[in-house]
């Protein structure tokens, strides 16, 4: 079942209330894999799409099996470690997804050198692969990029960026929707390293955060405890004749590392003998990247790089293959991946454990399920790749580079956005839950303190916001304010979530709307001459415009056309010319009719049920043509068929006509009009009431 919280704090919900459903699909009490599925006013969002990396081929992948990833509307990339992109190729090239995906210039770049060598060095089985090299290259295409800062609108949906801190072009999104406004921080750091600025605090508050839990309650230790920790360990053991493994994510938290070693060695003459290796052709292949990027640096690393490049390292190799290495001496090797799943840096570990003067660092968060994370129980014994049970004699240390938010830069940054509600994301169960109520016993004693959430994955947390609909003036309507107690009228206009009052006239000045007039023309048999025809409208507000033709009301134009016994009509249409054509129409009908035609007219209103008629002919005239043409309109008003109005018509001696008038709530409502006085005597419904009474005041003006 969803969790359902109202976002107005009020305790009376209305049901015109607005639901923002945020579900995650990844990430959800667990690291890895993120995705987080957004709705809201009908848009829909994907934040992230990771693999899980302790799991493999499908069942690394997000629940996305959930959703139709047609009607996504965007998909937005916080950055390019593979728990947040890593299934990105397979979803755009293996679903029906077909709107826009955005992530920063570094993160695309980054990216495709990323994935490219993880389909390259991954050992797994062909039909557990999700996609090929090829699938990535047409991946490129389909991604647009996004600078820090920078907004665009799509689908009514606004979004922009943030500085995130964790890696290179990593990014925190702002997405508003309907004026609600929902921060995502993917993987954030507040605390400035060697190269890269901490996480930016956004000057705009959202209504909902979005925030990792990675390390719950966990304290980081000081940037310079942590290095001097570091480099100590390092040290001894190269001394005392032990190889170092130091496995790592290829980009961001290796290249800190290796800064931090050059800077060491060079100031430690009696280690320059020892060579330190990057087992990483990716690394070498992305430094162009980082230097390209240097915008997104701090500024520390920005005044360097004016004097020299600090990622041009004097006492680092880069190792390519495990074939290039002789292992013949103490050295440190910086490999891949960073929980030792596979790859180059399970391969030396497995070489290496079995010696008690070796050692490995384990320098960034591990996922439960891999072996990173196994030996920091320091086991007796490990499973190689290949089955062999292998002794564990080497040291093992844990030394957190990881480049998350810790518990206090976690609490000043919710502190600092002052969100209404704060989802939990991108952390094991328990660590979440510590991270959730430590949070919650920091506002225990504040007034109306933030909610906070730690959804699991795939269940809904629903969210109520009461919108308010404001419409704005613009144009000439807007300068010309109305006076006290008149109505504005015009058009309401409404794009995306914005509404506007414009005039119609204004209409191709703010929108891609025009206004359009319909031309009617209609043609009347009339077998009499010119003077007939103009004596058929005395009484009648009449214009000549020529020798065969008049102006009636203003707005209609009468021709005769005597070759061919017609009486043309013209005009623009609108509710009142057309209500006068039907008029003059009748009363040109009127000229023409004799005692036979009044015969025939009596027949059909007797076949409507209408009774009592008056027994003059002059008077049976206008009576008959005024009856039928009422009949007649009201069938065109309602989309009344024959049937219905038969049986609801009748007229009564006095000249009262009576009849109900069907309505969608399966009611009728009974109207009766005055046919002497030609009024509305009873009607419940005022629009109703109003058309009849136009049409009886213009039959009165033509004189039927």
């Amino acid at each position: 079942m969803p969790l359902i919280v109202d976002g107005t704090r009020e305790s009376t919900l209305n049901i015109d209330d607005d639901i923002l459903r945020l579900r995650p699909l990844g990430a959800g009490q667990e690291v890895g894999r993120s995705c987080i599925y957004l709705e809201f006013k009908g848009k829909k969002i994907l934040l992230d799409m990771g693999i899980h990396p302790g799991l493999n081929g499908m069942d690394s992948l997000p629940f996305v099996d959930l959703i139709d990833p047609e009607e996504i509307d965007l998909l937005l990339i916080s950055h390019f470690h593979l728990d947040h992109c890593g299934a990105l190729p397979w979803f755009l090239q293996k679903t029906t997804f077909k709107a826009k995906c955005f992530m920063t210039p570094a993160t695309k770049a980054i990216y495709r050198l990323l994935l490219a060598d993880c389909i390259k060095v991954s050992n797994i089985s062909a039909d557990l692969m999700l996609y090929t090299e090829s699938d990535l290259e047409s991946t490129m295409d389909k991604i647009d990029t996004l600078n820090v800062h920078e907004e665009r609108e799509i689908n009514g949906i606004k979004f922009w960026c943030y500085h995130a801190g964790h890696v290179l072009g990593a990014a925190m999104f702002m997405i508003e929707i309907a004026g609600i406004k929902i921060l995502y921080t993917g993987d954030f750091s507040r605390q400035e390293d060697r190269h890269l600025m901490s996480a930016e605090i956004p000057t705009i508050k959202p209504d909902v955060l979005i925030i990792e839990s990675t390390y719950g309650t966990q304290l980081h230790e000081s940037r310079e405890e942590r290095e001097s920790r570091f480099t100590g360990i390092v040290y001894d053991t190269v001394l005392r004749g032990g190889r170092c493994l130091l496995p790592v994510f290829a980009l961001g938290q290796a290249q800190e590392l290796l800064l931090i070693l050059d800077e060491f060695w060079d100031l430690h003459t009696e280690l320059h003998h020892i060579p330190i290796y990057y087992a990483s052709s990716l690394a070498k292949k992305c430094m162009s990247v980082y230097q390209t990027f240097t915008s997104a640096m701090n500024d520390r690393f920005r005044r360097q790089i004016t004097t020299h490049n600090p990622f041009v390292f004097k006492h680092i190799s880069n190792l390519k293959s495990i074939n290039h290495f002789e292992d013949t001496g103490p050295c440190v090797v910086m490999a891949t991946p960073g929980m030792l799943q596979n790859g180059l840096s399970r391969q030396l570990f497995e070489a290496w454990c079995v010696d008690h003067r070796n050692c490995c660092i384990i320098a960034g968060y591990c996922v439960e399920g891999t072996l990173a994370k196994q030996i920091l129980t320091e086991p007796e014994e490990i499973v190689a790749l290949s089955g062999q049970k292998l002794k564990r004699r080497c040291q093992v240390e844990y030394i957190s580079f990881s480049a998350h938010a810790d518990y206090r830069q976690t609490s000043e940054f919710v502190r600092a956005v002052k969100p209404a509600h704060v989802m939990l994301v991108h952390g094991e169960a328990n660590q979440m839950l510590r991270l959730k109520a430590a949070l919650e016993l920091e506002y225990e004693d504040i007034p109306d303190p933030p909610k906070f959430y730690n959804p699991k994955n795939t269940i809904s947390l629903e969210l109520l916001f009461r919108g308010e609909k404001i419409a704005k003036v613009i144009g000439s309507l807007a300068m010309q304010p109305p006076a006290d107690g008149i109505k504005l009228s015009g058009i309401l206009v409404k794009k995306n979530f914005n509404y506007h009052l414009i005039a119609p006239t204004d209409l191709h000045k703010y929108t891609d709307m025009v206004t359009s007039k319909i031309s009617q023309k209609l043609s009347v048999p009339f077998s009499g001459d010119f003077t007939q025809l103009n004596h058929a409208f005395s009484g009648v507000m009449v214009n000549q415009l020529s020798s065969n033709s008049l102006i009636l009301f203003d707005e209609i134009k009468v021709s005769l056309n005597s070759d061919h016994n017609l009486v043309v009509l013209e005009w623009e249409s609108s509710v009142s010319a057309d209500m006068y054509a039907d008029a003059i129409i009748t009363m040109l009908l009127k000229q023409s009719i004799t005692k036979d035609d009044i015969e025939t007219l009596q027949q059909t209103i007797d076949e409507r049920k209408v009774s009592k008629m008056p027994k003059t002919v002059s008077s049976q005239a206008k009576e008959l043509i005024f009856t039928n043409l009422l009949i007649e309109s009201i069938c065109e008003m309602f989309s009344l068929n024959e049937e219905q109005l038969q049986l609801d018509v009748s007229v009564d001696d006095n000249k009262i006509l009576k009849f109900n008038l069907p309505s969608n709530d399966e009611k009728e409502s009974t109207i009766i009009i005055d046919m002497t006085k030609r009024q509305v005597m009873e009607c419940e419904r005022n629009s109703v009431r109003n058309m009849l009474t136009q049409l009886l005041n213009a039959s009165q003006d033509i004189g039927i």
